[in-house]
């Protein structure tokens, strides 16, 4: 099942919220596959805003595995990554003018906004995949989210890729590790 977030894709919306309420979309997703044959084995791939709103469901998914992609650990910290890309220092200066908004704006504080506060709350085997240059989720996040997630746990580090579609950045070797990983998983009870 491919699923769109409010205010994304083709789904109506003023505005993303940076996997809070997106949040909401997951839970409904695996509720409904789960209602329709709650035998099955669910897995999620969740690419940078997907993988927050997995992280940030609450309560938490109760899917059989996750696959993570280049998910930020903090608001605090993808927001300061992606002004200094822009702006460069001037950015980093700038970062918490522009977090002071998130509540205001978007009904959001930077504290709920703490992927890596829920890592320790999934409780499927992770695979954690990053690209190597990413410049918006570094690979320092991608520790940190590393870190804190239970085993059986996995990280890919792909090399040469940014904050890219990973699959396209290494087609074979992508769907050769993603699918091994699925078909492991696929064997625990």
């Amino acid at each position: 099942m491919l699923i769109d977030f409010q205010g994304t894709g083709e789904t109506k919306g003023d505005h993303i919220t940076f996997g809070s309420k997106e949040s909401r979309d997951v839970l409904a997703a695996v509720d409904f596959i789960r209602h329709v044959d709650p035998a099955d084995r669910v897995a999620i791939i969740g690419s940078s805003l997907g993988g927050a709103a997995a992280l940030l469901a609450t309560p938490p998914l109760k899917v059989d595995a996750l696959v993570l992609e280049e998910v930020y650990p903090t608001i605090e910290i993808a927001t300061r990554n992606r002004m200094e890309n822009y702006l460069g220092v001037i950015g980093r200066m700038l970062t918490p003018v522009l977090l002071s908004q998130l509540q205001w704006r978007l009904g959001v504080s930077a504290l709920q906004l703490r992927p890596v506060d829920h890592m320790a709350n999934v409780e499927c085997p992770v695979f954690i995949i990053s690209g190597e240059k990413d410049r918006n989720t570094r690979p320092s996040a991608t520790r940190m989210l590393v870190e804190r997630a239970r085993t059986p746990k996995q990280v890919w580090f792909v090399p040469n890729a940014g904050h890219v579609d990973l699959h396209r950045a290494v087609r074979e070797e992508y769907e050769t590790r993603v699918l091994a990983f699925l078909a492991q998983t696929s064997k625990t009870p």
